[in-house]
Parts: structure tokens; C-alpha cells; sequence
């Protein structure tokens, strides 16, 4: 038992929601979440193997059913940057079974991408939404248990809570200049950097 901001706070040993336990690697439950987006999409075999359907129209249901239980959640990951490539192998592996292109017909990711006519997204959206996340509880006014938690000011953050709380910073904005919490005010600048976040290799061409 913690007081912070004279709130007691309890803290339990183990929590789990939809089956999943808080004292996880977060590793662990990323891969976790990515089987179950896949266990979704092997349920739904029948519209991939459709010829009356166009590719595109197929990738779009991928993102319908697939990915929204895949990322479930995924504003509090905090994945390093080899770990990341999970992200990628799991949107390939959706692919390719839309495409129906098996690992043994030796096709690499960027044949089946321009096959596809599409880009890598997967791991752009779960950049975005962890941004788009950040910039509302950054815009909540006064004192704020999430916002300090999330810029690593909670007093309950030491030691390995605090990296804990460093990396989540990090891997929202890897690959980017770091944003200020004056962005987060001015929604339309904001909405503008996650934009430009979630389509970087897009604008790089």
C-alpha cells in the first residue's frame, strides 16, 4: 500500500485481463497479442481463399478484425528496437496468406508488398496511436496521476519502474524529434506530427 497525491493505491502481486498477466515481459505479451490477431485471421480463411473478392478489399477486413485484436492495448508497450521486427514478420505473415504465397516459394517481403500494392503499416499505427494516447493525457489540466507515470515523475517510479517509464517515451517517438508537451495542446499540430509518424515511409517515397 502507496499514498500518492493522498490516494491510497494498492498494489496487487498479480493482475490479468483478457487472460493476460500483468507481471508479463512486456515482450511476452506483445508476441501474445500478435498470435491472437493471427488465430483471428487463420478463422477467416475462407475470405482469403475468395477469387470473387480483389486483394485490396481483403487487406482492408485484415485490418478490421486482425489488427484491432493484435494491438489491443498497445499504447502501453514499450518494445525495443529488435523486438520491433515482430511487428513487421506478423503483418508479412497476414499478407502472404492473402496472397497465398508460402515461404517456400522464396518470395521476399518486398515482392510480396508491391504484389500487395501496399506498405508496412502495422508498426507505424501502433507508433501513432501510442502518440495520439500520449498527447491526451498530456492535455489534461492540473495534476494528473497517467501524466506524471508517463513522463517518469510518479514517486512510485524508481529504478526499473522509472526505465520502465523512460523506454515508453522512447519507443513513441524512436526515430523522431522529440515532442514537446506545448505540442500536445495545439490538437491540430499534434494530429500533423502523428501523421507524420504514422506515414514516414510514405513521405520518405
Amino acid at each position: 500500500m502507496k499514498s500518492i497525491f493522498s490516494t491510497v493505491v494498492r498494489r496487487w502481486q498479480q493482475l490479468c485481463v483478457l487472460s493476460l498477466s500483468a507481471l508479463q515481459q512486456p515482450v511476452v505479451i506483445n508476441r501474445t497479442r500478435l498470435n491472437r490477431g493471427q488465430a483471428i485471421g487463420a478463422s477467416v480463411q475462407k475470405i482469403w481463399k475468395s477469387h470473387s473478392l480483389p486483394i485490396s478489399t481483403k487487406i482492408q477486413l485484415m485490418k478490421v478484425p486482425v489488427w484491432p485484436v493484435a494491438m489491443y492495448g498497445c499504447e502501453s508497450w514499450t518494445p525495443r528496437k529488435n523486438e520491433e521486427t515482430y511487428f513487421d514478420a506478423s503483418e508479412m505473415k497476414g499478407l502472404r496468406k492473402i496472397l497465398w504465397v508460402s515461404w517456400r516459394a522464396k518470395k521476399t517481403n518486398e515482392w510480396v508488398l508491391n504484389k500487395a500494392g501496399v506498405k508496412r503499416e502495422l508498426l507505424d499505427t501502433i507508433k501513432a496511436r501510442k502518440l495520439s494516447y500520449y498527447g491526451h493525457t498530456m492535455r489534461k489540466q492540473g495534476s494528473y496521476l497517467k501524466k506524471d507515470i508517463m513522463q517518469g515523475k510518479c514517486q512510485m517510479c524508481a529504478g526499473e519502474e522509472d526505465q520502465a517509464c523512460t523506454a515508453w517515451m522512447d519507443t513513441s517517438r524512436r526515430g523522431q524529434d522529440s515532442p514537446s508537451i506545448r505540442m500536445t495542446e495545439d490538437r491540430e499540430k499534434w494530429r500533423k506530427y502523428i501523421h507524420g509518424v504514422a506515414n514516414p515511409r510514405i513521405q520518405d517515397g
